[in-house]
């Protein structure tokens, strides 16, 4: 369903009808000279506005606020009279409408050439409106356009944005008159690459043709890019013709595709990674030949999370006695929290923990019932996995446990476990089949567990829909355990499991992403870890991973796929779930099955854990005192000094009344 966040408007916005470009879509080139120099013309078929308009974001407890700036696709002319006046009302209103479906909805669904179009269209349309306003800034200031990296960075999340390396060196050398060396070297030297993805199907690709129909100018760019750097290659690896094959911007494999992420490395002085073991992985994998090309490029900054949404706004309760016991400071400086740890050995201090542990899960518990009709004990464990939906994040990994788990109480109703209810929070692509199933599974289980009378009071499943930061604010402050169980080598970081450990949640990990560096700052007793880690991932696929076998030695894997595929959680439509569960037998890409019987493993250790509410409480404390690290402040701060190379800026803070 679409979010019409618009649809009665936004106080908190500032049209800026001043501030508009032209972007410009297909036709065609022509090449001549201008002024003794060899110069291209792009003569589009397609002209459309790009209009700002400004959120101001406030800073915390200074007298600033920064513009976050939108931008909004216009037809240059609304409305086309002359076709009007002939009857053909549609007609007279079809530019506007196909120019401003440019911005009506981000991220299309892409399995249909139309939504590929789309995408590349919104890509190239951001990209240029941001880039068009920070030359006009910059020479409205009265400094040269070869000055323009000496104020201006520009970081590019992921590679949906790489489309503004040849979009720079397009307005450098077509619209400012620069030659090609100074402007690639200023293009270089403004642009610097996260990213934020070991999937290799997840780095984007573009089809050769697509692109000449949308940017033809832009791919005349990227081939000249491409052909002097793979000349640079040929000179330092000379007879290597399989590295010019996998560093070439264009691939070559099948159709001919532009590679978005190599643009990325080719076009920035900066590459890094989002947590420890993502960066290695980039320089092991996916990104190893630019590695080995430019080492120095290469380095990690983890991820962090801005405590004052995540914790100060989002979970009141634990802020107050936060500041009650070590003080205000922890709002700017996360380290503060360090402070707490002694508070764990405490009891009185430990029985207000639980209370605003308690108040939170009951502020979930009416949400929950408010949203989905499912009422939910707060006083049960609330076992919480609220994520995009993914296979690699195995969301189905944690519904065969719940499965397995309701069998054994039915078998032992005596069987000494804490009491659960397991939440589920998840959004899956439009085109994604095989996540929209696991969201079906999740649903096809609850109906079952919340309707077995020999389950009630102590199992309960429940998938809040239309997960978003604001339901997220009530979800992680209310939950005692933290699903991070991605398959190990896959997540690039994650934020979600520093956000709810932040918050006191104990984390269910594998070795993965963030997971790492969030165990090794928690303390390893203070975190339950499960799982193939990411060298013994690629070793069992190396060796041919044969998941069968799983199935065929575990019994209780094998009660739960058999349960699933003969459609006890789809009444009605036995075979519903057949294709996930012959993906999980014959595929499983993201070794769900041979990850089971240790995730079980670990779950049952949670279960001993939280019987003793004492020290569950004490780890509890522990993990958000240990916490300080992950702020987004520091991870800014490292942006800041070793990427941007920007110097802070002093600003006089002011108080925050109460």
């Amino acid at each position: 369903m679409a979010d019409k966040w618009l649809r009665l408007g936004n106080p908190w916005e500032i049209p800026r009808p001043e501030i508009a470009f032209e972007v410009k879509f297909g036709g065609r080139t022509e090449a001549g000279r201008r002024d003794g120099r060899y110069r291209v013309r792009w003569i589009p078929d397609r002209i459309v506005r790009g209009t700002a308009y400004d959120i101001p974001v406030l800073g915390y407890g200074v007298p600033t606020a920064n513009l976050l700036r939108l931008w909004k696709a216009e037809a240059l002319e609304s409305f086309d009279f002359q076709a009007f006046n002939t009857g053909n009302y549609y007609g007279a209103v079809l530019e506007k409408v196909v120019s401003e479906n440019i911005t009506k909805v981000l991220y299309p669904n892409d399995e249909s050439p139309q939504g590929k179009l789309l995408r590349l269209q919104q890509q190239y349309f951001f990209a240029s409106c941001a880039l068009q306003d920070m030359l006009r800034i910059h020479t409205q200031r009265g400094a040269r356009v070869d000055q323009f990296d000496q104020k201006y960075a520009v970081q590019l999340n992921d590679t949906h944005p790489a489309i503004a390396i040849a979009e720079l060196m397009r307005l450098l050398v077509d619209e400012h008159d620069l030659d090609w060396e100074p402007a690639w070297g200023i293009t270089q030297r403004t642009f610097a690459y996260t990213n934020h993805t070991l999937l290799p199907e997840a780095l984007e690709q573009w089809s050769v043709p697509l692109f000449a129909q949308v940017l033809p100018r832009h791919l005349e760019i990227i081939y000249e890019l491409n052909h002097r750097f793979l000349d640079q290659v040929r000179r330092r690896y000379p007879g290597d013709t399989d590295r010019l094959r996998r560093l070439s911007l264009i691939d070559e494999s099948g159709p001919r595709a532009v590679r978005m992420a190599h643009l990325a490395c080719l076009g920035s002085h900066a590459v890094n990674g989002v947590a420890a073991l993502h960066t290695e992985l980039l320089k092991q994998g996916v990104l190893r030949d630019f590695h080995e090309l430019a080492p120095g490029k290469f380095s990690n900054k983890t991820n962090g999370v801005t405590p004052r949404r995540f914790l100060l706004l989002s979970n009141p309760g634990l802020a107050e006695l936060l500041t009650r016991t070590v003080g205000p400071g922890w709002v700017r400086d996360l380290d503060e929290l360090r402070r707490l740890e002694p508070h764990a050995e405490d009891p009185a201090f430990r029985e207000e923990w639980r209370h605003v542990k308690s108040h939170n899960k009951a502020r979930l518990a009416a949400l929950l019932q408010q949203r989905t009709g499912v009422a939910v004990d707060p006083a049960t464990l609330f076992d919480i996995q609220v994520k995009r939906l993914h296979e690699y994040k195995r969301q189905h990994l944690n519904v065969l446990h719940i499965i397995t788990l309701a069998n054994r109480l039915r078998r032992c109703p005596t069987l000494e476990i804490p009491a659960r209810t397991f939440i589920f929070g998840a959004k899956a692509a439009p085109g994604y089949y095989l996540a929209k199933l696991i969201i079906r599974l999740i649903h096809g289980v609850a109906d079952v567990v919340n309707h077995d009378p020999r389950l009630q009071g102590r199992l309960r499943v429940v998938f809040l829909p239309n997960f978003n930061v604001k339901n997220a604010q009530k979800i992680y402050p209310a939950a005692d355990v933290s699903e991070q169980i991605s398959t190990a080598g896959k997540e690039a970081s994650g934020t979600g499991n520093m956000k709810f450990a932040l918050n006191g949640a104990l984390t269910l990990g594998t070795l993965d992403g963030a997971n790492i560096e969030i165990r090794e700052r928690v303390g390893p007793e203070n975190f339950f870890l499960f799982g193939l880690s990411a060298p013994e991932v690629r070793a069992l696929g190396a060796r041919g991973y044969r998941p069968l076998d799983h199935y065929e030695q575990n019994a209780e894997l094998r009660e739960t796929l058999d349960q699933i595929a003969s459609g006890t959680f789809s009444p009605g439509d036995a075979r519903l779930f057949q294709p996930l569960v012959d993906n999980l037998l014959y595929h499983d890409a993201y070794f769900v099955l041979a990850d089971f019987a240790s995730y079980c493993a670990a779950q049952e250790r949670i279960g001993a854990a939280y019987r003793d509410p004492e020290e569950w409480t004490r780890m509890s404390i522990r993990t958000v005192a240990r916490m300080g690290y992950f702020s987004s402040d520091r991870s800014i701060r490292e942006y800041c000094a070793d990427i941007w190379h920007a110097t802070p800026e002093p600003i006089a803070l002011t108080r925050i009344s109460e």
